[in-house]
């Protein structure tokens, strides 16, 4: 019932927590299903063994968190993590939906379409906590799925979004149930034939050095980052090897990746949320401000100076034409900018150069 109520009020997240009645995040913000009682603790647990397997009873019984996957037939699947907190059970249920949205759909710029053509090579989507990476990267799947005869595979914890074969056959192989961990699943998915590999998230050096190592031998590898930004991406790659390996790491990841997508959900004027979009793709320019750590910073406006050529933008600029667009209030388009008195400027017309929007 909790689960049925959430998915129709639009929600993104359910919590339950012990002396409070079920709450969700409807458009950024929590509030109580409406008439729900206030749970208590053998509700709660009742609750979360009716989420687990017996596997993962007895595995939340030695653990102090476990991530798992439900589904509710006909409605949606959820993405969850039961925790424990002072004494009690809690959980939080991420929705996804079971439709899995193409680009299209998404309204993403064309040139996220066009890093999906990509045969080789490095991919990333990055972002915070529930900025919709997961609905993003698999947009860009779902654009695989319907455009080349490939093997994909995924490697998740847990799955989230289920593909249908289309053109390509799709494999989903999810932590716990079908692998012991990421490095295990990672290492045989070289030996699985794979054309594409996508990465739930890159935790860690051993992680991405596998990811490194399968984009330079030939396969599409797909991952995520919890970071803001691009620049921040590249920076986070880096620091999770030695010193002395950092400048090699640089070279490395110069020459195979093709692109970061990063993005933040703001609220959209008169309800709902639409994704800013930051779009870093390999030229020439970036790729000297990848290797070069002094130069990194030059990123930003290098996307900035690309967009009629290469498709590439920045956040401020998706902003910018959000609330050209009336989709975004002036409140928001600076609240969620990286350098708001310049966008304030851009907005008031004062500008050295314009700023379009590519088709």
């Amino acid at each position: 019932m909790v689960c049925k109520a959430a998915v129709k009020a639009g929600a993104s997240d359910i919590h339950i927590k012990v002396g409070h009645p079920p709450m969700i995040r409807i458009n950024g913000s929590i509030q109580p299903i409406k008439g729900a009682p206030v749970v208590n603790n053998e509700v709660a647990s009742r609750m979360a063994r009716g989420l687990m397997n017996p596997k993962q009873v007895e595995t939340f019984k030695r653990s102090p968190d476990i991530d798992l996957a439900h589904e509710v037939p006909g409605l949606a699947r959820f993405r969850v993590n039961v925790f424990r907190q002072r004494g009690s059970v809690g959980m939080v249920l991420r929705t996804i939906p079971t439709k899995v949205m193409t680009l299209d759909e998404l309204g993403m710029p064309t040139a996220i379409k066009r890093l999906a053509r990509e045969q080789r090579g490095l991919i990333l989507v990055t972002g915070t906590t529930g900025s919709g990476k997961s609905t993003t990267m698999a947009g860009i799947i779902e654009e695989i799925n319907r455009t080349y005869p490939h093997h994909i595979l995924t490697i998740e914890d847990p799955v989230e979004f289920t593909f249908k074969d289309r053109k390509s056959i799709v494999n989903q192989r999810e932590m716990g149930a079908d692998s012991a961990d990421f490095e295990n699943a990672l290492r045989a998915a070289l030996r699985q034939d794979p054309d594409v590999i996508l990465i739930g998230e890159l935790r860690d050096q051993t992680t991405m050095e596998i990811a490194l190592s399968a984009a330079e031998t030939g396969h599409l590898v797909l991952g995520t980052l919890h970071t803001l930004n691009a620049p921040e991406a590249i920076n986070r790659i880096v620091d999770f090897f030695e010193p002395h390996h950092q400048h090699q790491i640089r070279h490395q990841l110069a020459s195979i990746l093709r692109g970061v997508v990063s993005q933040r959900l703001v609220p959209k004027a008169g309800g709902g949320r639409v994704a800013a979009i930051e779009i870093m793709l390999n030229t020439g320019i970036i790729t000297e401000c990848i290797e070069d750590p002094s130069r990194t910073k030059e990123i930003i406006d290098q996307l900035a100076r690309g967009t009629a050529q290469y498709g590439t933008q920045t956040f401020d600029q998706s902003l910018y034409w959000h609330y050209q667009a009336g989709r975004i209030t002036l409140d928001d388009a600076l609240k969620f900018s990286g350098n708001p008195d310049d966008l304030q400027l851009r907005l008031s017309g004062i500008a050295s150069d314009e700023w379009v929007e590519p088709k």
